[in-house]
């Protein structure tokens, strides 16, 4: 199938202001774009393009004073198969993890290991390891936290996630990968677009969404907390540790989102 993604992101600045955004399509696929995904602004700003430490492809560029609006617009190629699941994922021993996998069991800015750690064992230390086990930790947090953009906080961490029982799709993500790190399964953030391609309606507003990649038998897998369900059209951005990694605007300066937009929507054959 072919997806038609974008956004539209309103700011109002009262000073020029420096930002780093990841608003592009992950790497794995760009290939996958009929045209690029290039970021326009609506005013004259000069746009710088590197890749931070996980891969992700990053965009810097000093937004002028007054109203600013970011977008991009294009169509990618997808299976419109869901989330591959996979049952029989086993979890392995750390002495046999890859080397780079090692980062994503440590604690993080979000995701406090040390502080969930008793918790995660109390919990899930009688599930079957491997897939069983994530599975188990997403039910859990799925049913554990309310979802709601008047819970939102972008101070949040998983353990105040999960004292508070709320939270938005991030939350969501932190705390599942938090307990996951816990029980000594790597497990790593994603930011990216989820359709409603194949869902019943009525839909929601469309935004960006967070979800996370676990490390079961020889490879990364995906798992949604927030939908606790294998989606059509996931779309990856950018991935890390948590979301201090890979926030999809990073402004040094004050500012004020008047106002967005996102879509994720099929293309008619």
């Amino acid at each position: 199938m072919r997806i038609r993604l974008g956004y539209q992101l309103n700011f109002s600045f009262p000073a020029p202001t420096p930002m780093i955004v990841m608003l592009n399509v992950h790497y794995t696929r760009v290939g996958d774009l009929e045209r690029p995904d290039h970021i326009v602004t609506s005013v004259p700003a000069p746009i710088q393009g590197y890749r931070d430490s996980f891969g992700n492809w990053c965009s810097r560029l000093v937004a002028p004073a007054g109203l600013v609006t970011i977008s991009a617009d294009s169509i990618i190629r997808d299976s419109g198969i869901p989330d591959p699941v996979e049952p029989g994922a086993v979890q392995h021993r750390v002495d046999e993890l890859p080397a780079d996998t090692l980062l994503f069991l440590l604690g993080s800015r979000y995701c406090e290991t040390d502080v969930l750690s008793d918790e995660a064992w109390r919990l899930f230390s009688g599930t079957a390891p491997g897939w069983a086990r994530v599975q188990a930790i997403c039910d859990f947090v799925h049913s554990h936290i309310t979802f709601g953009y008047e819970h939102s906080r972008p101070t949040r961490t998983a353990a105040q996630a999960y004292a508070e029982k709320c939270g938005v799709c991030r939350d969501y993500a932190h705390l599942a990968i938090a307990f996951c790190r816990a029980m000594n399964i790597p497990a790593r953030y994603c930011t990216g677009y989820i359709s409603d391609i194949g869902q019943p309606p009525p839909y929601g507003p469309m935004d960006f969404a967070a979800w996370m990649e676990v490390y079961l038998g020889g490879r990364w897998h995906i798992f949604d907390p927030r939908n606790n369900a294998s989606r059509i059209g996931r779309i990856l951005i950018a991935q890390g540790r948590d979301a201090a990694d890979v926030p999809l605007t990073h402004t040094f300066g004050p500012n004020t989102l008047t106002g967005f937009q996102v879509w994720t929507d099929e293309v008619a054959a």
